[in-house]
């Protein structure tokens, strides 16, 4: 399926737990002040990629601890973020996933596709960044507003369980 993407990071340490394939898709409408990829807001720009081309890609890279979906924000492309991480669940790695909405946000209002695209994420970082509450003492976050949710078990109890490191 073709996407919009922004880039990819083949060996990130900073979007999750071991090393990570990021995929940094392309577009964003939360538009937070100090946001450090302020080029992947434009939803029309980036390069149009093919999620089979990613995951072909990552399956050459056997040390991966798995993906992190980035961006911009993968919830304004689910459907292929869902691809990507369905592929990447087969090869028996994680999927993490950065979004500005919240979890409560999805669940009330997402659409179809949002609500299918959280059922295929191990660990979901929610939360628009808050440039007030920048911290570098919060791990895989710009700002202790934001939550890093084990959304398995969030949905299993159907109450927020966030990950303990």
């Amino acid at each position: 399926m073709k996407f919009r993407l922004a880039g990819v990071n083949r060996q990130s340490v900073v979007d999750g737990t071991g090393i990570r394939y990021t995929v940094y898709m392309q577009g964003c409408k939360h538009k937070c002040l100090g946001c450090h990829n302020k080029g992947t807001h434009d939803m029309n720009g980036g390069t149009l990629t093919d999620t089979e081309d990613i995951i072909d890609d990552f399956k050459q890279h056997s040390y991966l601890t798995g993906i992190s979906l980035s961006g911009g924000d993968p919830f304004f492309q689910p459907e292929s973020a869902t691809i990507l991480a369905q592929e990447v669940h087969k090869l028996g790695k994680n999927v993490w996933c950065y979004t500005g909405y919240t979890l409560e946000e999805i669940l009330k209002d997402g659409t179809k596709a949002q609500k299918e695209l959280l059922k295929h994420i191990d660990v979901l970082v929610d939360g628009r960044y808050d440039i007030k509450l920048n911290s570098l003492s919060v791990p895989f976050r710009g700002s202790s507003n934001q939550r890093l949710i084990d959304v398995r078990e969030t949905l299993n109890q159907n109450k927020v369980v966030e990950v303990i490191l």
